[in-house]
């Protein structure tokens, strides 16, 4: 388990990286130790992405039987977990052919800490959602334009992580996103989760906290 420092640090370089600035990856550990460590991160933001699986699942699971919102909710961490570690091992496939292997690891932690930071950025609209069942038009509006902030960091995430460019950067988040969006939706089909489109909007807002 990591220190609370070794978390701070991790959290700090991620956002530096977020905001443009390549000198996070100097407060990222970027061992095969600090690799493994960065998965840690699903624990950090464990608690966030809970609060928008309770949302999501007292919407769509039965409400009169709380064995089925509990049945929801886990498929939706599911959903949720695949999202994030699925397309990162499809990157580690494609990496090496795409010349950016020597960035592998690089990407995988910055983005497993910014997944983190992504996830607790998202909780303002989960927590509308979970408390004002009434509020769903409000909730979708704050999730849009959080989804769209947390778009526009963890683009600038990958550019200065993967440090080639603004074209290489930016084919490496729009190729990890379309691969995101396929592992949800085929999760989702998968697990037979159909979600309500004014629910979906919370749902894919979710998806750039776990990818």
């Amino acid at each position: 388990m990591l220190s609370a420092d070794e978390i701070q640090a991790s959290l700090t370089g991620a956002w530096r990286l977020m905001l443009g600035k390549a000198d996070g990856l100097r407060l990222l550990d970027l061992s095969a130790d600090g690799f493994w460590n960065s998965f840690f991160a699903i624990v950090v933001a464990a608690p966030a992405l809970i609060v928008g699986w309770v949302g999501i699942a007292n919407e769509i699971g039965d409400p009169d039987a709380f064995a089925g919102r509990f049945s929801m909710l886990v498929r939706l961490a599911t959903v949720d977990i695949g999202s994030w570690v699925l397309p990162l091992i499809a990157l580690a496939l494609i990496a090496p052919r795409a010349g950016i292997g020597g960035r592998f690891v690089h990407y995988v932690v910055a983005s497993n800490w910014a997944s983190a930071i992504t996830a607790w950025l998202m909780l303002p609209s989960a927590l509308i959602r979970l408390f004002l069942s009434s509020a769903s038009q409000a909730a979708s509006l704050v999730s849009l334009f959080l989804f769209a902030l947390s778009m526009v960091l963890t683009w600038r995430m990958t550019n200065a992580t993967i440090g080639r460019g603004a074209s290489v950067g930016t084919a490496v988040f729009v190729g990890m996103f379309i691969v995101s969006l396929l592992v949800l939706f085929g999760l989702q089909a998968l697990l037979g989760i159909t979600v309500p489109e004014d629910v979906g909007v919370q749902s894919l807002s979710g998806l750039v906290s776990t990818g």
